[in-house]
């Protein structure tokens, strides 16, 4: 009887962990989208350019790419618990220094911290969801935790405007940032006595990490590769989708917020249906290796469409469009994550989901940067639709060839 009420206390506490994990992921995604949305009015008050605005983007990417192998190592070090609540203490504290700032420089700055905290984020979630949940909860727990950024980008561009006409645009910085601050005590509260599962049986999560070994590994290199390739299509859509609807479509600051919460709506239900797809597919007799690449198959082909985005008339069917890519990234995305907890050992678990955001946040700088270039010079938003169109085929043709068979190191 003992034994099974431990069973169950632990289990809501795995549950508590999800919860906080899928806040803390939401919080981090509208604190880097509140810039974006605010465009229009920061635009005008600071007299930006396209170009400005993309440098912004972009020094964002830049200190994430810098700073998140380092993250990785100290999630591995360090812990879930201490590294996550330090960064999100971090990032929030960032979120609201943008309130002081005037210039691009100092803007720059803010958003430069902010990334610094923020790139904790992915090696915490992975980290957490391969130490603390068991193989038939892993893929629940990171479907729903995947939905955390579509969340994230639904509420902000519903809450955001609203609140930056209504107080002014440092308001929504002090909202989002202040949130943060709430979260952190509930994440101390809350993950005082958790306890590692079966899940953790590849080594001591918190032994050094043995470079030679990571970097020698193929399935490093499929992980970070694959990642890469999806990511800069998220980063590119997450960045510039207001501006999108606003050049485009002709859409006013208040106007944007529909379209584009529709657009994460579906990302998130992406999210979901992958983290149910997987096992699914595993129930129905399919091995691990034949569940996963079908299921990154099926979202890849998803995607194809949408260059046919900027070919209707309407922002809502644009929207549409646009809200299927998103669902086929996240489902994507979540079988990556997916892929990491299952095969990669646990001592480096942090440290391979880093390396694949520092190579995501680098293909996402480029395509951001890519972006500012092409509409500057006249050649609208087609090239990089075009790119984003292909890229996730790519990335499954590349994870098949590096890693033929996938065999799982711990369950």
């Amino acid at each position: 009887m003992g034994e099974y009420a431990d069973a169950a206390a632990q289990a809501r506490r795995r549950y508590v962990l999800i919860a906080l994990v899928f806040f803390g992921t939401v919080l981090s995604y509208v604190d880097r989208q509140v810039l974006a949305l605010l465009k229009p009015t920061l635009e005008a008050t600071f007299h930006w350019s396209d170009e400005d605005f993309a440098h912004l983007g972009s020094a964002f990417s830049l200190a994430m790419a810098s700073s998140v192998l380092f993250s990785g190592w100290l999630v591995d070090r360090f812990g879930v618990r201490i590294a996550y609540g330090w960064a999100v203490a971090v990032w929030s504290l960032a979120g609201m220094a943008h309130t002081a700032a005037a210039t691009v420089t100092q803007f720059v700055m803010a958003r430069v911290t902010l990334a610094l905290g923020e790139s904790v984020s992915g090696p915490a979630t992975v980290k957490a969801t391969a130490q603390y949940l068991p193989l038939r909860e892993r893929s629940f727990g990171l479907g729903v935790i995947a939905t955390a950024p579509s969340i994230g980008a639904i509420l902000t561009p519903l809450v955001i405007p609203v609140v930056a006409v209504t107080f002014g645009w440092k308001s929504a910085f002090l909202l989002t940032g202040g949130l943060g601050v709430i979260w952190v005590a509930f994440w101390l509260l809350g993950t005082r006595h958790l306890h590692s599962t079966a899940a953790a049986t590849s080594g001591d999560a918190k032994a050094g990490v043995d470079w030679e070994a990571l970097f020698t590994d193929r399935r490093t290199w499929a992980i970070t590769g694959s990642k890469a390739l999806a990511d800069m299509v998220w980063w590119f859509l997450l960045f510039w989708i207001p501006d999108l609807f606003s050049k485009v479509f002709g859409l006013t600051q208040t106007e944007i917020g529909g379209p584009v919460a529709l657009t994460y709506a579906m990302a998130a239900l992406g999210a979901l249906a992958s983290g149910g797809l997987f096992p699914a597919l595993l129930r129905r007799g399919l091995s691990v290796n034949a569940a996963r690449k079908s299921s990154m198959l099926l979202f890849s082909v998803l995607i194809l469409a949408l260059p046919l985005a900027l070919h209707v008339g309407s922002a809502w069917t644009a929207a549409a469009i646009i809200g299927v890519a998103l669902f086929a990234h996240n489902g994507f995305v979540t079988n990556i994550f997916g892929l990491t907890a299952d095969i990669v050992p646990l001592q480096r678990v942090g440290t391979v989901t880093a390396l694949s955001s520092v190579a995501g946040n680098l293909s996402g700088m480029a395509m951001i940067e890519f972006a500012g270039w092409s509409l500057t010079n006249g050649h609208g938003y087609w090239p990089m639709f075009a790119v984003a169109s292909v890229a996730y085929l790519a990335a499954t043709l590349l994870l098949h060839l590096v890693v033929p068979r996938i065999e799982l190191v711990h369950a």
